[in-house]
């Protein structure tokens, strides 16, 4: 086992909060029904095969033998080759082909793609196998569980779709959510009208045309009130943009989209936003050389849309990135993904190996933080170990990591070298606070639990100079903001350098207001108008 990496079976993870079951497998694939559509030679010398449960897809080309795939292999069913009757038997079987030239039969999930000449004629038939595959959603079953909206990649074939299946009808049948199915190309859910059961109680809308998938999921948040909203294969910014005004109203979303990686959705222009997106960023000097990095880097964009990434390795080992967020901030700054490895052993038991926390040299924290005294951020200066009581952990760690401060948060009141705490719980001195006063604790009181008020006392700690000034400006631009919502007239701001001056144009943008620089330097200022 390598270092770092814990592996528990799912009978220990239930009792640690982690409902992993082991595999309860149930496959349903009509096949009967497919055979039925194919020629009857086809179908003859199908029937013949003993593996036939694992057949992936059957080929039929106008002039070639016609060829049956499976895992590893290749069958030719016919000495004959396949002609415009084979070809016309199938397609007046099947359903109506839409304009990605993909057809099915009705209520299940095979699906039939043609191949056109340049008249528009069919001259070629993929018929693939679909399977309702139940049980499969177990390995990642906590995880949809927890109501965050998750994002499936994998290379094609792995198994998306039908994990994407089988997590609609848990979450509609299981947990009673409300749940709609936007089917494209009706792999989620079958050809013809009545859905196919492999979705249970979900409810199913189907894509007239596939560059009008964006305008069905806005129209199903909109029209039918759903908690939970099931998407397969996002490809475009239009989607893109859909899938972030569905999650920005509360609702879940579960979809996948082309990638294999959360490496290729950050290197895909029309994707990363998905995961909140990059932008370059041009530092001040002085920013520069606080955080110890050049004048341009790469920040996030945006909060993630999908709070949840899941990478299928195969249909028995995900990797899951559990806050995408976090994720995306470390590889921005160069530390790679570290995902939660889950594995489905021969024995239908879930395997979990997490990672070990790690100190990251960019923000140090937790219990894997250097001893105090020693400091792998500014050279020269002291570490400090803080105990936040009644302070919010996040907040405080955040705050460390944006003025990159030698500070980490400590677990334990007899390791820190300072407690960090409220006015309010000063006044009551409960008996933690009492304790740390014994112990020659040095106590260093806040107004309020804010990020602000918690980067104050970092900046009076390690004398980080110049952010005051900073805060104020980001703070009048704030308040003007509110005035400027509020009497929709222009105003004016106090004149700032042209770092300052940037973030205020984009703290401006956020609200959906215009800004512009007036003025010579060092008196330019921001004026902001209402819309």
């Amino acid at each position: 086992m390598p270092d770092g990496v814990s592996v528990q079976p799912a009978a220990n993870l239930r009792g640690a909060g982690v409902d992993v079951a082991p595999r309860q497998i149930h496959i349903t694939d009509n096949l009967d029904l497919l055979l039925e559509v194919l020629p009857s030679k086809v179908g003859t010398a199908l029937q013949q095969q003993s593996d036939l449960e694992t057949l992936l897809e059957v080929v039929l080309d106008l002039g070639r033998r016609p060829e049956a795939r499976f895992p590893g292999r290749v069958l030719y069913l016919d000495e004959g080759y396949v002609a415009h009757e084979d070809i016309r038997f199938v397609t007046s079987r099947v359903g109506a082909f839409g304009k990605d030239n993909r057809a099915g039969i009705e209520r299940t999930l095979h699906r039939i793609s043609g191949i056109r000449n340049r008249q528009g004629e069919i001259i070629g038939l993929t018929c693939r196998v679909g399977r309702a595959v139940v049980g499969t959603v177990d390995i990642v079953r906590d995880v949809i569980e927890s109501g965050k909206s998750i994002l499936l990649v994998g290379r094609p074939g792995v198994g998306k779709t039908t994990l994407l299946r089988e997590a609609a009808r848990v979450m509609a049948d299981e947990f009673s959510k409300r749940v709609v199915v936007v089917d494209t190309s009706n792999e989620i859910a079958g050809d013809g009208d009545i859905p196919h059961p492999g979705i249970g109680g979900a409810r199913r809308m189907q894509v007239p045309h596939p560059e009008l998938q964006h305008a069905v999921m806005i129209e199903a948040v909109e029209n039918h009130m759903p908690q939970v909203i099931v998407i397969d294969e996002i490809g475009t910014e239009a989607e893109a943009l859909a899938a972030r005004t569905i999650a920005e109203r509360g609702v879940q979303l579960i979809a996948t989209a082309h990638g294999n990686t959360l490496d290729n959705l950050l290197q895909n222009p029309t994707l990363s936003d998905l995961v909140g997106g990059i932008q370059a960023v041009t530092l001040s000097d002085e920013e520069a050389r606080r955080r110890g990095t050049q004048k341009t880097v790469l920040e996030r964009k945006a909060p993630p849309t999908f709070d949840v990434v899941i990478e299928i390795q195969d249909k028995d080992r995900l990797a899951v990135h559990h806050d995408v967020a976090t994720v995306v901030d470390r590889y921005l700054r160069g530390a790679p993904p570290r995902p939660e490895i889950r594995v489905r052993t021969e024995g239908g038991e879930v395997q979990i190996e997490a990672p070990t926390a790690k100190v990251e040299t960019w923000a140090p924290h937790g219990p894997m933080a250097p001893p105090a005294g020693e400091d792998v951020t500014r050279p020269g200066r002291k570490a400090v170990r803080i105990y936040p009581y009644a302070v919010s952990r996040n907040r405080l760690e955040r705050a460390i990591r944006d003025l990159r401060v030698p500070a980490y948060v400590s677990d334990s009141l007899q390791d820190a070298d300072v407690v960090l705490t409220l006015k309010s719980q000063e006044r009551r001195q409960p008996r933690k606070l009492r304790e740390a006063v014994d112990r020659g604790k040095m106590l260093h009181v806040l107004k309020s639990n804010t990020i602000s008020q918690i980067q104050g006392f970092l900046r009076s700690v390690f004398d980080v100079e110049d952010a005051d000034e900073q805060e104020m400006a980001l703070r009048e631009v704030e308040e003007a903001i509110s005035e400027v919502l509020s009497s929709t007239q222009p105003v004016e701001l106090s004149p700032q350098n042209s770092y300052v001056r940037r973030l205020q144009h984009q703290l401006v943008q956020r609200y959906g207001l215009a800004s512009e620089s007036r003025g010579e330097e060092p008196f330019r200022r921001v004026v902001i108008f209402p819309r």
